[in-house]
């Protein structure tokens, strides 16, 4: 968190020369696109080979059309036409799903990759994901709040087709 902003640790967490996580996460996460859109990107490997990691300050949906749009490439209708049916087919699936609806999706990711001959999206990495109590339903689009295990996961694909699809009408 230092190294990001110096001035955002608390007097007492200067002190303390700690944080806790939830406080780090929050941190984390107002400082990316995961507040407002629900989903930030972490990495990715453009055209022409570099990789790239350093996306602290991809925030806005602007910020994030542009870099969608810079690792589209040079094959982009192909490319974002079938990531994005992958994305509604994803969309829809977890809509209907009793697994999603039963559980807190923490640290998972969309897996985005093509290269000259396929195209696929994947969600990886459930991990973290904890079932909430029996009779409960989350909707995945509702603001996190401490307690309500709302985790954004539909609303961050809501925002990524809606930006796939600015994308496609720009053409």
């Amino acid at each position: 968190m230092v190294a990001i902003d110096p001035d955002e640790p608390t007097e007492e967490e200067h002190k303390r020369r700690s944080i806790t996580k939830l406080r780090y996460m929050q941190f984390r996460e107002g400082g990316s696109s995961s507040a407002q859109l629900g989903f930030r990107i972490e990495a990715a490997k453009m055209p022409g080979g570099s990789l790239q990691k350093n996306f602290k300050k991809v925030r806005s949906w602007e910020d994030v059309s542009a870099t969608m749009r810079e690792f589209f490439g040079a094959d982009v209708k192909r490319v974002r036409q079938a990531i994005l049916n992958r994305l509604i087919k994803m969309r829809d699936a977890v809509e209907h799903s009793e697994f999603f609806a039963a559980h807190e999706v923490v640290g998972s990711s969309l897996l985005l990759m093509y290269d000259r001959d396929q195209v696929g999206v994947w969600a990886i990495d459930f991990a973290k994901s904890t079932r909430i109590e029996v009779g409960r339903r989350l909707s995945h689009r509702d603001t996190w709040t401490p307690g309500n295990n709302e985790d954004g996961y539909l609303m961050g694909i809501d925002n990524l087709i809606q930006i796939v699809e600015d994308l496609n009408a720009e053409d």
